[in-house]
């Protein structure tokens, strides 16, 4: 829902805007469709055991239909990045301005340095939008989006083609990531050199995205460094830091989903130590992916009393949905309120224990009234018809992420589904290219 203080004469610009667009997102045009024979020839040229992998991991990873944005959806998600940067990089807003649900400091309880919490940026940082007449609604941040090695190549398969719209990414997208992966390195440790990465999540080899690991493993290895995709059980601290083997880890890929690394203090300590370069770390998390933190980015009185510029807050109110702690004394009045909000744990990710208020049955409701979550005014996803070959036509819904890194925006791609969330089961759903039309 977009903020009643924003102006009007914006929100009239999308509702028109939005009107060709949804034409577009609407129909099954065989002239603004994608090359899926160039998508596949791009799956089999990796190798015959890695598209298989695909085939049986993953089949719906893909979507079978591009996503159009507008170059004013594409405007005001730029502008809302930009006002998230200038509040969590104000000094008078780290690590919080007073605020009724303030955030804990990153590195809360550890000997971490400031040094080792602030050089590196944090690679693929995701800002995921809900598009509709209203204009682009910011969901949530991630600070460890994963699927970005598996977009390039989607990307990659359709460039040079003759298709509807332009491509909203920047050239050589595999270049763009090394490069990205070597920023970070140089941010800490200068002009010494990088020979050995870890890509690091729990028991890799059964999750969704293990083909994306390995795809960035060939990438890396082209580039002459040393890869393993790890669990983080395979990491050994010795004196001077972690090892894999007998090979020393330099860098570390962090994939996991402990964003404090709670249960693994050999890595935390690490860390802590600056004996190993983690990104994303727990320090990007706290500053923009808690779940919290969207509480602030919504309140207009706050970013006013912590000197947020007026060109931010227009940004910030116009496209974050307003967020609020959920605190049990007040269940009568979310019980009350429960259609108009979508809950979410504070800590969680990939939309586990998340629920649309109108669908929460009370036993369900009880039990977030008793857990840490955030409620988050609804913001209805757009939709896109999606046609395939044996099938009847059907209407998915989408998101838009803006794979961003150092406040800049990489790429955007789309994620088609069914149901009240993401969930890379659908038919016809999947990774979706995005184009934009001016």
């Amino acid at each position: 829902m977009v903020d009643s203080s924003a102006p009007d004469e914006a929100r009239e610009s999308f509702d028109v805007d939005h009107a060709f667009i949804a034409h577009l997102n609407g129909e099954c045009l065989d002239w603004a469709g994608m090359d899926n024979e160039a998508l596949q020839r791009a799956i089999q040229a990796q190798g015959g055991e890695w598209s298989s992998l695909v085939k049986e991991r993953c089949p719906h990873v893909f979507a079978a239909a591009p996503v159009f944005i507008s170059e004013l959806q594409l405007q005001q998600m730029r502008a809302v990045i930009a006002a998230v940067e200038e509040v969590v990089n104000r000094p008078d807003t780290r690590p919080n301005t007073p605020h009724p649900n303030p955030l804990p400091p990153a590195g809360e309880g550890t000997n971490a340095t400031p040094a080792s919490r602030e050089h590196c940026h944090g690679v693929f940082y995701g800002y995921d939008f809900h598009l509709n007449e209203q204009g682009a609604h910011l969901i949530e941040i991630n600070t460890n989006a994963g699927g970005a090695f598996l977009n390039a190549l989607l990307i990659g398969s359709q460039h040079g083609l003759f298709l509807y719209g332009t491509a909203v990414a920047k050239n050589r997208l595999e270049q763009v990531f090394i490069d990205m992966f070597r920023n970070e390195w140089r941010l800490v440790r200068g002009d010494a050199a990088l020979k050995t990465i870890a890509i690091v999540d729990e028991q890799p080899e059964s999750q969704y995205l293990y083909p994306e690991f390995l795809l960035m493993q060939k990438i890396f290895e082209r580039e002459g460094y040393a890869v393993h995709i790890v669990d983080p059980s395979a990491l050994q601290a010795r004196e001077d830091g972690l090892y894999c083997g007998e090979q020393r880890v330099d860098l570390i890929y962090n994939r996991l989903t402990d964003f404090d690394l709670h249960q693994f203090p050999h890595i935390r300590a690490a860390w802590d130590d600056q004996q190993v370069v983690l990104t994303p770390n727990p320090a990007h998390y706290r500053r923009y992916a808690d779940k919290r933190k969207l509480t602030q980015l919504s309140d207009k009185e706050w970013l006013h009393s912590a000197g947020v510029s007026q060109a931010s807050i227009d940004a910030l109110m116009l496209g974050v949905p307003q967020t609020r702690l959920v605190q049990a004394q007040d269940a009568d009045q979310w019980w009350s309120e429960r259609k108009q909000w979508f809950f979410k744990p504070v800590s969680g990710y990939g939309s586990k224990g998340a629920y649309r208020g109108d669908k929460l049955t009370k036993r369900v409701f009880e039990e977030i009234m008793q857990s840490d979550y955030v409620a988050q005014r609804l913001a209805l996803p757009d939709e896109r018809k999606v046609c395939m070959e044996g099938a009847e036509p059907q209407s998915l819904k989408f998101d838009v992420r803006c794979y961003v890194y150092d406040g800049h925006i990489q790429f955007v791609a789309a994620r088609l589904y069914q149901g009240q969330t993401t969930n890379f089961r659908t038919p016809g759903g999947g990774f979706a290219l995005v184009r934009e039309v001016s």
